[in-house]
């Protein structure tokens, strides 16, 4: 009797135990729900951002990018390039290209920005990704010193040079003008098309702005710049459609440039003025 009663003890006491700690068997655990840190970290994670950015150019676009002296890239757009590299805490590597095959360098992965003078256009729009503009440019109209060519219609049974996949060739072609011209000749390069001009074997050259006074500044008795222009545009950096991680990232980079002036100082010692949007 008295091994009963002990028995009957031990099992009143171990269920009193349970009772306490797991509580009433009877209800259902509620479920759990996540924290907000939780649930952001079971989110799709951001694309990551490359270590380095191959940066497509035209090695031969004075200021914008150029060879000096000593065969080194150079140029006002490669400094800008440079300073935003060093904001996002990317390497910057600049490659020279065909200008003219430009888009399909950079839908190849060849290159993965271009940056040098890049016109933003409706019709780029379609395969490229811009930032926001960063400068204003015209195509100005470039003649030798001495020509009789004052205005745009002066150019009639002229034959115009231009370089080869710029934004020069659209903005001329869309002009009524253009179908008076004898020749629109399209060079490889600005340079080229500026040689020719200066040794008369064309009549006049359109350009953009930075590189048409970059070059008249340095022979100012041999170029003249006319009033008359082909229109304004304005120049952004190019990247590929899906990456608009990237994109966020270097508007991030050239909005602070802009603001604590780092890209005035650039624009300074390339132009001796502040010409960045």
């Amino acid at each position: 009797m008295q091994k009963l009663f002990a028995s009957l003890m031990t099992v009143s006491v171990s269920a009193m135990l349970l009772s306490a700690c797991g509580g009433n068997s009877n209800q259902t655990a509620a479920p759990t729900t996540p924290a907000a840190s939780d649930t952001q970290a079971a989110s799709a994670p951001a694309a990551a951002l490359p270590s380095k950015i191959v940066v497509g150019l035209d090695d031969n676009f004075p200021p914008m990018g150029f060879r000096n002296d000593k065969n080194e890239l150079v140029g006002f757009d490669i400094d800008m390039a440079r300073a935003a590299g060093a904001k996002m805490g990317i390497e910057m590597e600049f490659k020279p290209i065909d200008w003219s095959a430009k888009e399909s360098e950079l839908k190849s992965k060849r290159i993965d920005m271009l940056w040098n003078g890049l016109t933003i256009t409706e019709e780029r729009k379609q395969n490229i990704l811009f930032s926001k503009p960063y400068m204003e440019n015209h195509q100005i109209i470039v003649v030798a010193a001495g020509s009789p060519i004052k205005v745009k219609t002066d150019l009639n049974g002229k034959v115009v040079g231009v370089q080869d996949g710029s934004s020069a060739v659209p903005a001329i072609e869309a002009d009524a003008v253009a179908k008076s011209f004898k020749e629109l000749k399209k060079y490889g390069d600005n340079v080229t098309a500026l040689m020719d001009l200066g040794v008369k074997r064309i009549d006049a050259v359109v350009v953009d702005e930075v590189v048409g006074r970059y070059y008249v500044a340095k022979k100012p008795t041999e170029y003249v710049v006319l009033e008359d222009n082909f229109g304004t545009e304005e120049y952004g950096v190019g990247m590929r459609l899906e990456d608009a991680a990237l994109q966020a990232k270097l508007q991030e980079a050239l909005d602070n440039m802009k603001a604590d002036g780092t890209s005035a100082k650039i624009a300074n010692q390339w132009f001796g003025k502040d010409i960045v949007k």
